[in-house]
Order: C-alpha cells, then structure tokens, then sequence
C-alpha cells in the first residue's frame, strides 16, 4: 500500500517537468517566429548591413552613372558630385538602393522598363541585386521585375529593363573610388591591377635589400 503514494508522486512530478519543458519549448518557437517576422517584414529599418560611397563606371561609355534628379544617365566624369553614389546594402543578400549623394535621388525602374530618380527609395521598384560577372564587372538587375537589368546605351542614356540580358555590355559597371580618394579599407576591392602595374612592382627596389 505504501508504494502508491510514491509512484503517484513520481508521476505526477514527471507530469510537471514535461508540462514546464513544453512550455520552454512554445516559448522559445514563439520568439523564434517573432524574431522572422520582424526581419523579414521591415528589412529596411532592421536589416540594413551597411552604406558605402563610391562610383559605377560604365563599360559602354567609359563614363560614370550620375544621378541629376529625376534623369539619370551615364556620361558622369570621374570625381564629379552627381556620379557621388550612395549604395545601402541589405542584409539578406546582395539587395541594393543606389542613392545620389548631391541629388538625394534614388534609381528606381518603373513597371514599363523605364529607369528613372525617386526621392522616396523604399519602394521595391528601387530596389537591385548585384551579380557578379565572370569579366570583374557587375550587373544590377531588378529586385521586382526578374531579368530587367539596369543599362546605358552608347550616349549614357538609359536602356528600357525589358530590352536588357546580362550578356550585354549596357548592364556591365566597376565600382571605383573617386579620383585622387581612395579608402584605405577599399583599396583593394576597388584597384584594378594591369600588366603596367605588375611590371612596376617588380621593378619598386626593397628597402630591405639595402
């Protein structure tokens, strides 16, 4: 007879260790889920990784994106202030909103392929993921319409998304500092080493040599 109060105590404590891991467990599925939502619904206020300055050189013009307002095009020169480019990079991916610095203008693309500036950037229509090609170039297509890329014509003006593939020089860009400015954290990202440039290394004598 004594060993019915013991047992019921043991599984009545049994009872209450599941009943407290249970609780534990929705708890911590509960702040998981609360920690996705907010992320993944207000990427723009959560989620920004980091903001950096620099240029787009333009394969097809030899020239720089500038931002003058509400017309964009790619005839910029180097160090000029609207080919100034604010670029806020997300966290979740390579997602992009290119700013002018002087302007205040975003790049946006509007549903019929036409790229034009935005002073409101939230809008998905402004938003690009970076693809990095093969060549050292990179390419900046739509985060709303798939395969509409960001692209300049010969002139520097800017091509409709929907006449745009990835193939076509018209979408490939550099990043580049500014003339004369080169960010110590950047210089190697943004240098382009040529055959020059290799021979000058090899001819530069060692200090210690001497």
């Amino acid at each position: 007879m004594s060993l019915l109060p013991s047992r019921f105590i043991y599984v009545c404590l049994h009872f209450l260790v599941f009943y407290f891991q249970l609780q534990e467990s929705q708890q911590s599925s509960a702040d998981f889920r609360f920690y996705i939502e907010n992320h993944t619904r207000n990427p723009d206020d959560l989620s920004r990784k980091q903001i950096r300055i620099y240029q787009l050189y333009s394969r097809t013009t030899g020239k720089h994106v500038q931002i003058l307002g509400k017309k964009i095009n790619a005839n910029g020169d180097d160090g000029g202030k609207y080919a100034l480019l604010v670029v806020e990079t997300e966290t979740f991916g390579s997602h992009i909103r290119i700013k002018g610095k002087e302007s205040g203008y975003y790049i946006c693309m509007k549903k019929n392929g036409k790229i034009i500036g935005k002073l409101n950037g939230r809008n998905q229509e402004c938003v690009f993921i970076e693809e990095f090609l093969e060549n050292n170039y990179t390419a900046l297509v739509s985060a709303k319409y798939k395969g509409w890329y960001l692209g300049f014509n010969r002139k520097g003006k800017p091509k409709k998304g929907s006449r745009t593939t990835q193939t076509q020089q018209e979408v490939h860009f550099m990043k580049r500092q500014p003339k004369g400015k080169v960010d110590p954290l950047e210089e190697f990202r943004f240098t382009t080493v040529t055959k020059r440039t290799r021979r000058a290394r090899r001819l530069k004598p060692n200090p210690k040599t001497n």
